[in-house]
């Protein structure tokens, strides 16, 4: 990754009655553009997600999404959908005067780039995709109910300790109502055992220092509440529908890199290979020993390389 650097620009956008994005941007002013789009939903962006972009090329542009990060107001489940954000994004490109960006998102943020590109195909250049994660019942199935339990037993415990014996038939919805209870001690516990799942699987090799995360409040509190929110109503959208093929007949002329850690039990290789089959012209690396975290030497050192590729286009 590129060394770290400092943003020219710090702003904020307000894009609804309610809600109010931090945004920054960094680099070279003239440079191409390019949006990074966190993951989470709820994650925010860090100062270390710019080093995936050459300073001297690109115009980098993060920024929070609604309820996350530094956006205000923080952990706000009102207003805040896909279609929600997908309208931001816009709003932030038109705010910015860009005309088309490359678009970079991992994870959720690969979600969100689908989506978006998808709605403005024409306003993407490219797209640089980590972590495929659609929301399909079976993806999120997979993750909070049955299956990476299976390999994270020790972590799975700690999970399901704050929802009682006779709620965890539905891991989201138990969560869905600590997660909203009137009662702050109960929100935070729920939120940090939450979030503490996630950050326990997100690497090959656990990382103590990646778990820690968890244990801050604001961060747990929104992080938390704000995927719950999405995943407990399906991402706003149809089962698959970012995968169908007259969505991705939209985008199919859009040069797209996807990287893949293997051993991703968040987003397993499954989806990313779902995509692939439809959409055969994309560029899908699968890292032999990594897992979901960009920050993993293998994946981080592809997404380089497919930045640097695009960085003249």
């Amino acid at each position: 990754m590129y060394p770290s650097i400092e943003p020219f620009e710090f702003g904020k956008l307000k894009v609804s009655d309610i809600h109010t994005l931090y945004y920054e941007v960094s680099g070279k002013k003239d440079g191409t553009p390019v949006v990074f789009l966190h993951g989470g939903p709820g994650g925010g962006v860090d100062p270390s997600d710019r080093g995936f972009f050459n300073p001297e090329k690109y115009k980098i542009i993060l920024f929070d999404q609604r309820g996350a990060g530094k956006s205000t107001p923080s952990a706000s489940l009102e207003e805040n959908t896909t279609w929600d954000l997908v309208k931001d994004i816009e709003k932030l490109r038109e705010s910015l005067k860009v005309e088309k960006w490359h678009v970079f998102g991992g994870s959720w943020g690969s979600t969100l780039s689908l989506a978006y590109a998808q709605s403005h195909p024409d306003r993407v250049k490219t797209l640089i995709l980590r972590g495929i994660f659609t929301l399909r019942k079976s993806e999120l199935k997979f993750f909070y109910q049955e299956g990476a339990s299976h390999l994270f037993p020790e972590a799975w415990e700690e999970y399901l300790a704050p929802i009682p014996e006779p709620e965890r038939r539905d891991m989201m919805l138990a969560y869905h109502a600590q997660l909203n209870s009137a009662d702050e001690e109960t929100r935070i516990k729920a939120a940090k055992a939450w979030a503490k799942w996630e950050m326990w699987t997100s690497k090959l090799l656990v990382d103590p220092a990646h778990i820690a995360h968890a244990d801050n409040d604001a961060f747990a509190n929104a992080f938390a509440r704000i995927e719950n929110h999405y995943f407990v109503n399906e991402g706003f959208m149809r089962d698959g529908q970012l995968l169908e093929r007259q969505e991705i007949d939209k985008i199919r002329h859009i040069p797209t890199v996807v990287i893949q850690g293997r051993y991703d039990v968040v987003c397993p290789a499954t989806t990313a290979w779902a995509l692939k089959k439809v959409w055969p012209e994309i560029t899908l690396s699968i890292v032999p020993d990594a897992g979901h975290s960009s920050r993993e030497s293998g994946i981080a050192k592809l997404l380089v390389e497919a930045t640097d590729s695009f960085a003249d286009l």
